[in-house]
C-alpha cells in the first residue's frame, strides 16, 4: 500500500469510538480501502467520507511506502485521547468529532444494507429458510447503539431520504433490501452501474405505486398461467407437461417484458427454455393456439416432420403488436439437455443482429430461461457467460430468469446441487447483478422485471432474475415428490397458489372483488374450450411479412444432386486472389508469413501448383464476391491451427491486424474469430447462427477434430436431427482436422465413425476432400445449391503442404465438387484387377507406395463424400474395370472406427454381382483410436498400406 498523502494523525473522538465502531476489527480493511480511493480518486467515495479524508492534513510528497499495520495504528490514532489535548475546547470539537464519526457510521450500516440485505430478504415463499445472522446491519457492529435511534443524520448517498431519524433510514433500508427482493450487485466493477441501481431501487424502496390498473393486468396475467395448467391437468390427466404451477410468476415476467421491450423499439426477441412452463410461455405469451396443443396432447402427428419431438420441446414464432410496430417472438426449439439451448439463443440473436445492423443490440434481445439445478450445474451456463462481451460473440446483454424450485430434479437438496449460497453465483463471474426475488409476490416481480429490461437496455449487460418459487407437482405430473420430499411438500400442499394469494391482497386493497377474480377465471377457461389465442397482442394472418423476416422457403431441397452453376472465370479468381496479396503500406510480416503471401501470388501467377490455404481462400473470396457472409470461428482459425490459412495478418511492427478478405466488397462481411476455449457453447452459438441465417457461410473449426467431442450433445440433437425433429433447417458447417500422423489418441480421429453412424434421411453431408479444388468446391456448393443441411468436413493436417495434394487455378475455374475421384494415373483398365477405396490423407500414401512398386494392376479410388452416398458415381468408376476381382476398402483408422461398419453394406451394394464382399484393410480393433507411440503408428500405417495394395496378406480382410 502506498503512503497516504494526507497526515492521519488527527484526533476525532474518543478511544473507546475506534474499538466498539465498524471502523475496528475486522472492518479496518474496508476503510483502509476506501481512504486508497478517495487517494487515488476523491469522487470515487461517498461523499460523507470525502469530506471526513479532506480534513486531514498533508504531509510531504515523498512519504515513504508503510505496512498495512501502521496505517491501522494511524487510523486508531484518529479516535485518540482528546483528554490529552486538556481544553474545554478540545472537549467539544471531541463531541463534534464523535457526531461526524456517527454520520460516517450511518454511511456505512446504509452500504452494509446494500451489500448483505439480500440474506434477509423474504424471497422464499416456502418460508422453509432460517434468515441469515447478517452481523454487518447490527448496530453495535456500526458503532451506533439503540439511543441512536432517534437522532437525525443526513443521509447525502442514500435515495428517498435527505435527513432523518436512524429508525427512519433503516426501516426504509429494510423495504429497500429486506422485503421480497434481495438484491446483488454491490460487487460490480463499474461505479456508474451500481449508482443507477442504488437509484432505481432506493427511490421508490423497491415497491413503486402501481394503478388499479396494472395491477388487476398483473392478476390477469397470473389468472391466465394457473388456469392454463388447471385445465390441461383436468383434461389430460396423467400426462408430462412439466407443470408452472407454484412459478406462475413467469408468465408475469414474460408479459412485461415483451410490453417494456414493445416500448422500447425492440424487433425481435429470442427466448431459450427448458421443460417447466413452455407450454403456457408457448399459449399465454407467444401465441400458440391452444387448440394446436390439444391436438399434441392427443397424440396428431405432423406429417411433413418424420420423427417430430415431444410437445414440450417444441419451438414457435409468431409477431405482436408494440406502441412502435410489430415485434417477432421465437422461442427456441430445446431438447432435454436442458442448459444447451443457451449458447443457441445467443446465436440466433447474434445471428439478426448482424442481419439488422443492430451494433447496440437495441432491436434484439435474447431471454433465458432457466431452472436452479441447471443453472448451477451445467457447464455451458459458465461457457456461456464467457462468450458475453467477447468479440464475435456478445449479444449486448441477455436477461436471464431462473424459475427456482429450490430443489434439482424431485431428489436432490441444494445441499447436493451446488456448493454455492445461490444457484445463481455463477453469473457474478461477469459483474451481472442478480435479484432474487419472491414468486408470489407478482408485484415484486413485475418491478424487478422492469429494472433488469432497464438495466440491460441501458448497459448492454447481461442481469438475472432469480425468482424464488416452487414446483407444485414435482419434476412432472406422474412423479410423487413426497416420497423423497415429505416436509417441503407437505408445505406446498399447505400453501395457497399465487393467484389466491394475489387476488386476496387485491381484494383487500379494493382494486377487485373475489367475483372479478373468479370472473377472469372463467373467461380464460371458455377462451381455451372455444380454441381462442389467448395471449395478448398476438398478430394473426400477416398480410406480409416482416421486412426483417428471411425467405427459408426456397432452401428445403432435398435433391442432393440438383443443378447449381458455381464456376468462376479464371480472370475473376486472378483478380480477386491479386486483390488478397496486395497488402498496405506499413504492413509488417513476419517471415514465414511474408512467403506464403508471396508464395500465394507465384501460384495466383501459375508458378506455383495451389495449395490448401489458397483453394480455401479463394472459396471465401468468390462467396464474398457474389454477396454471401462468411463467418469462421474456432479456437485458432485465424491463422489455422496448422498455420495454413493466415486469413488475419498480425503487424509485427505495431500493434494491430490486416483481414484482406474484409477488404473484398462491401455487399456481404468476412469475419473469423479466434473463439473462446469453448467446443459446447461456440458450437451452439454457431448453430444458432446458422439456423437464422441461410445467406452465410457459417463454419466452426476444432483445433483437433476429436475436440468436437465437448460438443457432442450439439452434434447428437441438433446438428444430425434438427430437421427430422422440428423442421430446423441449417446449413452449417464444421471442419474437424483428422488424419494419422503419429500424435497419439487425441490428435488423430475426429470420429468419423460417430457422424456417419448419426446419417439417415439424407440429414447431413460428410466429406473427406483431398485436394485443394475439392475444398473450394465443396464450400462453394454449400452457399449456391438451393439446400441447407449441415456438412461435416473431415479437414487434413500434413496434407496442407504435402507435395502431391496440389491443384490448378484451372481446376478452381472450370471444376466441380466430385463426390468420387477416380484413378488420376493412366493405368490399363482391362490390366486392373484389384480396386482399392479410401477417403483422405491414406491415399497420398498409398499411391506413393504403388508408383514406389511400378504396380499397374492396382487401381485407387477416392470417396470425397462419405453420405451421402454416392452410389452413381461408384458404379460408373467400377465399370470401368471389367477385370477386377479384389475390391478393397483401406483406412487408417481401426477396424471398429472410421468409415467401415457405416459404409461398408453401401460399397458392398455397387459391387459386380460376381462379388459378394469387399474386403478391408486397417488397423485392428482398438479402444483408443489411436496410438501414441510414434514407432508403433510406422509399423501399423506401413502394414496397412501394403495390405491395402496387396503387398503382403491382408491379416483382417474379412
Amino acid at each position: 500500500m502506498s503512503a497516504p498523502s494526507k497526515s492521519l494523525e488527527a484526533s476525532l473522538s474518543m478511544q473507546e469510538q475506534w474499538d466498539n465502531s465498524m471502523l475496528g476489527g475486522a472492518n479496518s480493511p474496508w476503510l483502509e480501502h476506501q481512504y486508497e480511493q478517495y487517494l487515488s480518486d476523491p469522487n470515487s467515495v461517498d461523499e460523507t467520507w470525502r469530506d471526513f479524508f479532506a480534513k486531514l492534513p498533508m504531509v510531504a510528497e515523498n512519504a515513504r511506502e508503510v505496512a498495512h499495520s501502521e496505517v491501522r495504528e494511524q487510523f486508531r490514532q484518529l479516535t485518540g485521547n482528546s483528554a490529552a489535548r486538556g481544553s474545554a475546547s478540545g472537549t467539544a470539537n471531541a463531541a463534534g468529532g464523535a457526531a461526524e464519526l456517527k454520520q460516517i457510521y450511518v454511511t456505512q450500516l446504509i452500504n452494509a444494507y446494500r451489500v448483505r440485505g439480500h440474506q434477509l430478504a423474504k424471497t422464499d415463499p416456502l418460508k422453509q429458510f432460517v434468515p441469515a445472522k447478517v452481523r454487518e446491519v447490527r448496530l453495535h457492529e456500526n458503532g451506533l447503539s439503540e439511543s441512536d435511534l432517534d437522532t437525525v443524520f443526513k443521509t447525502p448517498s442514500l435515495e428517498g431520504i435527505d435527513q432523518a431519524p436512524l429508525r427512519d433510514i433503516i426501516a426504509h433500508l429494510e423495504k429497500c433490501y429486506c422485503g421480497a427482493i434481495g438484491y446483488e450487485f454491490m460487487y460490480i466493477d463499474y461505479t456508474p452501474q451500481k449508482d443507477w441501481l442504488t437509484h432505481r431501487i432506493e427511490s421508490v424502496a423497491s415497491s413503486p405505486a402501481l394503478n388499479p390498473e396494472t395491477r388487476e393486468w398483473i392478476l390477469q396475467r397470473v389468472t391466465a398461467a394457473e388456469s392454463m395448467e388447471r385445465h390441461l391437468g383436468s383434461r389430460y390427466v396423467g400426462q408430462k407437461r412439466f407443470s408452472l404451477e407454484g412459478g406462475e410468476s413467469l408468465i408475469v415476467v414474460m408479459s412485461e417484458l415483451l410490453r417494456r421491450a414493445g416500448s422500447a423499439g425492440v424487433k425481435d426477441m429470442v427466448i431459450g427454455m427448458a421443460h417447466r412452463g413452455r407450454l403456457n410461455v408457448l399459449v399465454n405469451i407467444l401465441g400458440k393456439n391452444p387448440a394446436d396443443l390439444f391436438q399434441e396432447f392427443e397424440g396428431k402427428r405432423k406429417e411433413s416432420l418424420s420423427s417430430g419431438d415431444v410437445k414440450y420441446h417444441q419451438g414457435f414464432s409468431s409477431d405482436i403488436k408494440t406502441p412502435h410496430g410489430h415485434m417477432h417472438l421465437s422461442l427456441a426449439f430445446n431438447p432435454s439437455h436442458l442448459e444447451i439451448v443457451s449458447p443457441v439463443v445467443e446465436g440466433s440473436v447474434r445471428s439478426r443482429q448482424d442481419r439488422y445492423g443492430d451494433k447496440n443490440g437495441e432491436q434484439v434481445i435474447p431471454i433465458a430461461i432457466h431452472g436452479d439445478a441447471a443453472f448451477a450445474g451445467q457447464g455451458v451456463v459458465m461457457e456461456t457467460f464467457n462468450m458475453a462481451d467477447s468479440r464475435g460473440f456478445s449479444t449486448k446483454g441477455t436477461v436471464h430468469i431462473i424459475i427456482n424450485n429450490q430443489i434439482g430434479f424431485t431428489t436432490s437438496n441444494v445441499a447436493d446441487a451446488r456448493s454455492t449460497l445461490y444457484a445463481t453465483d455463477v453469473a457474478k463471474m461477469i459483474n451481472a447483478p442478480i435479484f432474487h426475488v419472491n414468486g408470489d409476490d407478482p408485484e415484486a416481480v413485475f418491478f424487478v422485471t422492469q429494472l433488469a429490461f432497464d438495466f440491460r437496455m441501458a448497459f448492454s449487460k447481461d442481469v438475472v432474475i432469480d425468482m424464488v418459487c416452487y414446483r407444485r407437482h414435482g419434476h412432472n405430473e406422474t412423479d410423487e415428490p413426497s416420497v423423497t420430499q415429505p416436509i417441503m411438500y407437505k408445505s406446498i400442499k399447505a400453501l395457497a397458489t399465487t393467484r389466491a394469494l394475489y387476488a386476496e391482497h387485491l381484494a383487500e386493497a379494493g382494486v377487485v372483488t373475489s367475483s372479478d377474480a373468479d370472473r377472469m377465471v372463467e373467461d380464460y377457461r371458455q377462451a381455451l374450450d372455444d380454441g381462442k389465442n389467448v395471449a395478448p397482442g398476438v398478430m394473426e394472418g400477416l398480410d406480409e411479412a416482416p421486412e426483417t423476416a428471411v425467405d427459408w422457403s426456397r432452401f428445403g431441397g432435398t435433391d442432393w444432386k440438383m443443378d447449381y452453376e458455381s464456376k468462376v472465370p479464371l480472370a475473376k479468381l486472378q483478380a480477386l486472389a491479386t486483390s488478397l496479396t496486395t497488402l498496405p503500406d506499413g504492413l509488417v510480416l513476419h517471415s514465414r508469413v511474408k512467403k506464403i503471401v508471396e508464395d500465394r501470388r507465384k501460384m495466383t501467377a501459375g508458378a506455383l501448383p495451389l495449395d490448401w490455404g489458397y483453394g480455401e481462400t479463394m472459396a471465401y473470396a468468390t462467396l464474398l464476391d457474389e454477396g454471401y457472409s462468411v463467418r469462421l470461428s474456432g479456437q485458432d482459425c485465424g491463422r489455422g491451427t496448422f498455420a495454413h490459412r493466415h486469413a488475419v495478418l498480425h503487424n509485427q511492427a505495431t500493434l494491430g491486424a490486416y483481414v484482406p478478405l474484409r477488404e473484398i466488397t462491401d455487399k456481404a462481411n468476412f469475419l473469423v474469430i479466434d473463439s473462446v476455449l469453448s467446443e459446447e457453447a461456440v458450437l451452439g452459438f454457431e448453430y444458432g447462427y446458422a439456423t437464422a441465417d441461410p445467406n452465410t457461410l457459417v463454419i466452426w473449426e476444432a483445433q483437433f477434430g476429436d475436440f468436437a467431442n465437448g460438443a457432442q450433445v450439439l452434434i447428437d440433437q441438433f446438428i444430425s436431427s434438427g430437421e427430422t425433429k422440428w423442421g430446423r433447417l441449417c446449413g452449417l458447417t464444421l471442419l474437424l482436422p483428422h488424419g494419422y500422423e503419429g500424435q497419439g489418441p487425441e490428435h488423430s480421429s475426429a470420429r468419423l465413425e460417430r457422424f456417419l453412424q448419426m446419417c439417415a434421411e439424407d440429414n447431413m453431408q460428410v466429406v473427406v476432400p483431398s485436394t485443394p479444388a475439392q475444398a473450394y468446391h465443396m464450400l462453394r456448393r454449400q452457399m449456391i445449391r438451393d439446400m441447407r443441411r449441415p456438412l461435416i468436413v473431415m479437414t487434413p493436417k500434413s496434407l496442407l503442404r504435402h507435395r502431391l495434394a496440389t491443384s490448378t487455378l484451372e481446376d478452381l475455374a472450370e471444376g466441380s465438387f466430385q463426390p468420387v475421384i477416380p484413378e488420376i494415373d493412366e493405368l490399363d483398365a482391362k490390366a486392373v484387377d484389384r480396386l482399392v477405396f479410401c477417403s483422405g490423407k491414406v491415399y497420398y500414401d498409398l499411391l506413393e507406395k504403388r508408383r514406389e512398386n511400378e504396380m499397374s494392376n492396382v487401381a485407387l479410388v477416392r470417396l470425397e463424400q462419405l453420405y451421402p452416398f454416392p452410389y452413381d458415381e461408384m458404379k460408373s468408376v467400377i465399370k470401368q474395370y471389367p477385370k477386377a476381382k479384389s475390391f478393397v476398402w483401406c483406412q487408417e483408422e481401426p477396424r471398429n472406427q472410421g468409415a467401415w461398419r457405416s459404409n461398408r453394406h453401401r460399397i458392398e451394394r455397387v459391387l459386380p454381382k460376381s462379388v459378394s464382399e469387399v474386403e478391408f484393410a486397417g488397423r485392428a480393433p482398438s479402444a483408443s483410436p489411436a496410438s501414441g507411440y510414434m514407432s508403433q503408428h510406422l509399423i501399423e500405417q506401413k502394414r496397412l498400406v501394403e495390405e491395402g495394395l496387396g503387398l503382403i496378406p491382408n491379416s483382417q480382410s474379412h
